[in-house]
């Protein structure tokens, strides 16, 4: 997804020091897990919250099949939390905002002053992608009206579009989009789907409204949150998650306190937070699907390096060209990916349209996931359409109808 980040230019620093600490394939496979929160009992006292500043970001996404992927992700980590429920988590009481960190994400509202490197960035460049023919008076129209009549969708500020493409914004969107670049509106909740906007001077805590942390210091904290989140990484990894540059990165890694370890298998040198050093990750594993946006798997070389599975978001591939479909979602039991199925929803059926395992030891826990999924979604039946390979149907179908679906 194109984001339009701004770059900045940060000097590199010396070359990566020697490994501490060595590791097997699999300890950092189960290291990255527990740092993900599948791995281990979920703090349910914490909730969607505690998960949220945990990952530090949850990406948003338009596309809804069993539901929208900000809601997938604590549902894979917390089991079925209710889906108001995980709104309100995100958007009451200015617990989160939006803004750009892997993609369009959810973030901890403490980490506002953080990315104050991204709005002066934005700032420095003048523009994302649109420019506004009358800048000053458009963004004053934006203020005074959000100033004047509390938070406002895009179609409250008089309508997203001049009537052509998507792209096609009217001066007010554009408008509002750029001071949500630059830091003086927040986005608060999503209703329908609509960005809800206000001024951020408002909506943001008095005490983290500020851009006084300098670009080494933002970068340093986003790095060291990044390592935390992904427990063991590569510069490319830490890198990533949060889409700062390589260079970035190298610029404040001596000062995160991330430890230099090397992994069995990676080409690249890794860095591990330390508190994941600590002790052995133990605990009940995750059965669930996930959404190819969750931050496990939102990076796919880093994916395809842990699991040994390629996985491709295939929604914007023509249908004819599609492997596992539009919307697969890869299933984790056991620590490992196992798994993926295409899923729809018909009334009170959830409908695995195209659905695949890695082998005989994958039903069962597909069949569990399924079954999650459609009580969680309100669906009292799954039917299975394909099944990859065709002779593990029976035995799939088995295990849903043991479960009653």
């Amino acid at each position: 997804m194109t984001t339009g980040l701004p770059s900045t230019t940060v000097p590199t620093t010396a070359a990566t020091p020697a490994p501490q600490v060595s590791l097997s394939a699999d300890e950092a496979r189960r290291i990255a897990l527990r740092a993900q929160g599948l791995l281990g009992a979920p703090d349910r006292r914490a909730g969607v919250r505690g998960m949220l500043r945990q990952l530090g970001a949850v990406q948003l996404d338009t596309i809804s099949v069993l539901a929208r992927s900000h809601e997938l992700v604590p549902f894979a980590r917390l089991g079925p939390v209710g889906r108001q429920a995980v709104e309100s988590a995100y958007w009451s009481d200015s617990h989160s905002f939006e803004y750009w960190s892997h993609a369009a994400c959810v973030l901890p509202i403490e980490e506002w002053p953080h990315f104050a490197f991204r709005r002066r960035a934005f700032r420095d460049r003048g523009h994302r992608w649109h420019r506004m023919q009358d800048r000053e008076g458009s963004c004053a129209a934006v203020r005074d009206r959000l100033k004047s009549e509390g938070p406002l969708t895009t179609a409250g500020l008089g309508g997203g579009r001049n009537g052509g493409e998507w792209w096609d914004w009217s001066e007010s969107k554009i408008a509002v989009e750029w001071l949500l670049d630059i830091g003086e509106v927040v986005v608060t909740e999503r209703r329908g789907w609509k960005r809800v906007y206000d001024l951020a001077e408002r909506a943001v805590p008095e005490a983290l409204f500020h851009d006084e942390l300098d670009d080494h210091e933002c970068l340093r904290r986003l790095v060291t949150q990044a390592g935390a989140a992904l427990g063991v990484a590569t510069r490319a990894d830490l890198a990533d998650y949060h889409r700062l540059k390589a260079e970035q990165v190298d610029a404040v890694l001596a000062d995160t306190g991330l430890v230099p370890v090397e992994v069995q298998g990676w080409p690249r040198p890794g860095w591990a937070d330390p508190a994941a050093l600590e002790s052995t990750p133990r605990g009940r594993h995750r059965t669930t699907l996930l959404s190819p946006f969750d931050s496990l798997i939102w990076d796919r070389p880093r994916t395809e390096r842990l699991f040994g599975f390629i996985h491709r978001l295939e929604a914007y591939v023509p249908k004819p060209k599609r492997v596992h479909g539009y919307f697969a979602m890869p299933l984790l039991a056991g620590g490992k990916l196992v798994g993926r199925v295409d899923p729809a929803r018909e009334g009170t059926t959830l409908v695995a349209r195209q659905l695949s395992l890695e082998s005989t030891k994958a039903v069962e826990p597909m069949a569990r996931a399924l079954g999650e999924a459609a009580s969680w979604v309100g669906c009292d039946a799954v039917r299975v359409e394909r099944c990859d390979p065709e002779e593990l149907r029976p035995r799939l179908r088995t295990a849903l109808d043991e479960l009653g679906l």
